[in-house]
């Protein structure tokens, strides 16, 4: 049971045909990226590989049935290669496929796919840096591609483009005069060069996030008598870097059965998995019991707002 599961239908990923009269309409299909167009297209043609793999769901249906906590117009433009996703997209692409559908560990699919976008991140980043650097007056007055700002209108904006590399223009000159400067003085003073610290590797931003596991006990439409009572366990797994402490399941609506308003869970470090379990009274009289939680801190707060609730549903007979 993955976290939040959608209840709709799958849909087509493109429109089909429409046909009015005598005239048809064919819908536009999806077109796979060049790996070779660039980082960001080399990591929405890993997303088409992992799909293709995992059966080649519609985006529609990643989005309802299978759970991704992401539109379906989200996903399709993470696989288009046009734009950098953010990773929370990026990684719900990839969890409902590789980790919900094709069972692969949770912990490795997050740590590999973290790879490819963190790779794919820096180096659009250092492409865009050297393309505007070396802009010239063709790329200023039509602006960049990007953002699709056409300079030309703005004529302000063209100078304010041209600014960072003007300054990064003088301070590479700047630090050249300086190091020519240095190596003539330094056999006068008779030490030896000093050598040049190491760079500080910017350690990655701290983040927080779940993954759903399994349903330890009673999984979904379980047969559960009426008036008894039963231990639900779900497990799932801290996926982020960010140390669980003082967080609960609070219950966010209210059925026939009863189960506590909210439970504890244990502290959990990153990357350890964590079963939580609900003690749940069955309803008097037959029926469906179908109980939301939400993880909350201690002052009823929801984190991870992204993720869907997980849930109880039993059938009670």
């Amino acid at each position: 049971m993955p976290e939040l599961p959608g209840t709709a239908g799958s849909q087509g990923d493109e429109p089909e045909p429409q046909w009015t009269g005598r005239v048809a309409r064919p819908g536009r299909k999806p077109v796979r990226p060049e790996p070779a167009a660039g980082p960001v297209a080399a990591l929405a043609y890993r997303l088409w590989e992992l799909k293709a793999e995992a059966g080649d769901p519609s985006f529609a249906e990643m989005s309802t049935r299978m759970g991704a906590a992401a539109s379906k117009s989200s996903l399709a433009a993470a696989a288009r290669g046009q734009v950098l996703p953010t990773w929370e997209t990026t990684w719900e692409f990839v969890r409902v496929l590789a980790v919900d559908r094709l069972r692969q560990d949770a912990e490795e699919a997050r740590r590999e796919w973290r790879a490819h976008w963190e790779r794919a991140a820096s180096a659009a980043a250092r492409s865009e840096t050297t393309d505007e650097t070396r802009a010239g007056p063709a790329e200023a007055r039509t602006g960049h591609i990007e953002t699709g700002v056409r300079m030309a209108e703005h004529p302000e904006r063209r100078t304010l483009a041209r600014r960072p590399a003007m300054i990064a223009a003088a301070a590479t000159a700047a630090a050249a005069a300086g190091a020519a400067l240095f190596t003539w003085l330094a056999p006068l003073s008779g030490k030896d060069e000093p050598t040049a610290p190491d760079t500080p590797v910017r350690a990655a931003s701290p983040y927080d996030d779940s993954a759903f596991e399994q349903d330890v006990t009673h999984p979904d439409g379980t047969m559960v008598k009426t008036g008894t009572e039963f231990t639900k366990i779900w497990r799932i797994r801290n996926t982020g870097t960010i140390p669980w402490r003082g967080r609960y399941l609070t219950r966010l609506n209210d059925t026939p059965c009863r189960a506590p308003k909210r439970v504890e869970i244990r502290p959990v470090q990153p990357g350890e998995p964590v079963d939580i379990a609900v003690r749940v009274r069955a309803s008097d009289s037959p029926g469906r019991c179908k109980i939301y939680w939400k993880m909350t801190d201690e002052a009823g707060t929801q984190l991870l707002s992204a993720k869907k609730p997980i849930f109880l549903d039993v059938v009670v007979g």
